[in-house]
């Protein structure tokens, strides 16, 4: 119980007096993490509308394989970017391994297929005939589609805040691609593990806190454009 007690005050400290590393640290994880979950969005919210809205052969192996995607795990995407960066990887001319950017292309992977299958069963869940409805009214199709993401907005916006507690939170595709150097790769949940490892629990505790503290707050803003009330 004490260490808890100490973890807590030491999360205090280095919030009150803004110490650099740990700032440092947690914009990293904010921004990584962030644009990880702007690129799923994007990706994941275009393909799996398209997916939910058209008919094709082989539809429900193509849905079964992003459902399945939707809990695969850090350490198996961490590995195969991995390979792809290594630099005598297919990708190793970039040189991006241990770098943000390769951090950000593994988040991005996991949370994808996180959006894009919580964008599928939204669109499918609207009723069948409104897409009818909406074209009758002499919309486009691009005037219908953007009609349909409105009316589907609460569980998509569940799927944006699911897939970014995914990315904010994982360890290990970040430390396997990312290295967790300090001052440059180091994000919360690598410098927490490597904090654990060292016995400085305080400190791990501390970092656990500033953690859970911004996801609260990152999702605190999602759910509030989420929950807010259409203008009547």
């Amino acid at each position: 119980m004490d260490v808890i007690l100490e973890g807590l005050t030491k999360a205090f400290q280095l919030l009150a007096s803004l110490d650099r590393e740990v700032l440092g640290i947690a914009w990293l994880s904010l921004k990584v993490s962030g644009l990880a979950t702007l690129f799923s969005l994007v990706i994941g919210l275009s393909v799996g509308t398209l997916v939910a809205l058209s008919s094709f052969p082989g539809k429900k192996i193509l849905v079964s394989v992003v459902n399945t995607g939707m809990g695969l795990p850090p350490v198996v995407v961490g590995l195969f970017v991995s390979i792809m960066l290594w630099r005598n990887g297919p990708l190793g001319y970039l040189e991006l391994l241990y770098t943000p950017t390769a951090i950000i292309i593994a988040q991005t992977v996991i949370a994808t297929p996180i959006v894009m299958g919580v964008t599928i069963g939204a669109m499918q869940n609207l009723p069948a005939n409104l897409r009818l409805q909406i074209l009758a009214l002499g919309a486009t199709r691009a005037q219908m589609v953007w009609m349909l993401i409105k009316e589907a907005r609460l569980p998509l916006m569940a799927g944006v805040m699911a897939g970014f507690g995914g990315v904010i939170s994982e360890v290990g595709a970040s430390i396997m691609v990312g290295g967790n150097v300090r001052g440059y790769t180091r994000v919360l949940t690598t410098a927490t593990v490597m904090e654990t490892g060292r016995g400085n629990f305080d400190m791990a505790i501390a970092l656990s806190v500033i953690l859970l503290l911004f996801c609260f707050a990152v999702n605190y803003i999602l759910t509030y454009i989420q929950q807010r009330e259409r203008p009547r």
